[in-house]
């Protein structure tokens, strides 16, 4: 089944949740990438909350997270929009280690726990929100916990995971995000507590092959989850030749030229999805004229 997200409520409306089979996106960012174990679990866990907060926004809304935790993995960036698109990629994508004390990736070592985890959000408005906090785990799923807790005061519990196979590729990927919303009772964030303490860790749920309203139902209970929609999820890059064309215009005539004398043509790399595209010594010259 193809990936896509559930927005729901429960306990009454008392909760907002949300819950996302990412396995094929974050599987194609692994093979655009060619990422490694760590690299993909951190990529594919922060694409895999990317395309929740996405779900929060409305119409062309749309958000950019950065993760610099000062590990070697280095900077992580993700694109997402309220559509269920979503890209990213990570500046050192061949990063391994051994399995960590609990027999896991060790997504911490990779990202660091000394920066931050930034989210910037374009509303439609003049100037963008900017969220900040510090990275506190480095597993991501407590970072991004932390986030919403200091940077938008929402009580939440975020949980993503990523499973790799033997051969680098993605076995299995996805998360949740549950969220108090205000006047929630004391008997209900007990009960919350108490079967999020007692579940299985995130990526074990999604290794059973639960659905995301089934991980939902596991998380908050059968009877207390009401399902409001559902949203297909995929990686979708917007960039194109056009795109760059109109980059290199930016540039101005003397450095086009200076292309156009020194190498003969242009090579121009998306960072977020891998794509490359070839500008010829024909093509640059039309784009002078353009830049004139």
């Amino acid at each position: 089944m193809s990936d896509y997200l559930v927005r729901a409520l429960a306990f009454d409306g008392q909760v907002r949740a949300y819950a996302a089979k990412t396995t094929e996106t974050v599987g194609e960012a692994q093979s655009r990438h060619y990422t490694w174990p760590v690299a993909s679990a951190a990529l594919g866990r922060t694409m895999t909350a990317g395309v929740m907060m996405g779900a929060m926004l409305k119409g062309d809304n749309k958000l950019t997270i950065k993760i610099e935790g000062g590990g070697p993995l280095g900077l992580i960036l993700v694109d997402s929009n309220a559509q269920g698109q979503v890209r990213g990629y990570v500046s050192n994508p061949h990063v391994h280690f051994d399995l960590n004390e609990h027999g896991k990736l060790d997504v911490r070592q990779g990202v660091g726990t000394d920066g931050t985890l930034t989210v910037v959000k374009d509303i439609g408005l003049r100037d963008y929100f900017t969220g900040q906090v510090p990275i506190v785990s480095g597993e991501l799923g407590e970072d991004f916990t932390y986030y919403f807790a200091t940077s938008e005061q929402v009580n939440s519990s975020v949980g993503v995971g990523v499973l790799v196979n033997p051969d680098n590729s993605i076995k299995a990927a996805g998360g949740f995000i549950i969220q108090l919303m205000p006047g929630t009772t004391e008997e209900t964030i007990t009960a919350i507590e108490q079967r999020l303490q007692s579940i299985p860790p995130v990526s074990k749920l999604i290794e059973k092959g639960l659905s995301p309203e089934e991980l939902l139902e596991e998380l908050l209970g059968k009877e207390n989850v009401k399902v409001l929609d559902t949203m297909p999820v995929n990686f979708e890059c917007n960039c194109s030749k056009d795109r760059f064309s109109t980059a290199l215009i930016s540039l101005g005539t003397e450095e086009i030229r200076d292309m156009i004398e020194t190498e003969g043509q242009a090579e121009a790399h998306c960072h977020f999805c891998n794509e490359k595209y070839m500008f010829t010594k024909e093509e640059l010259e039309e784009i002078e004229k353009e830049a004139k």
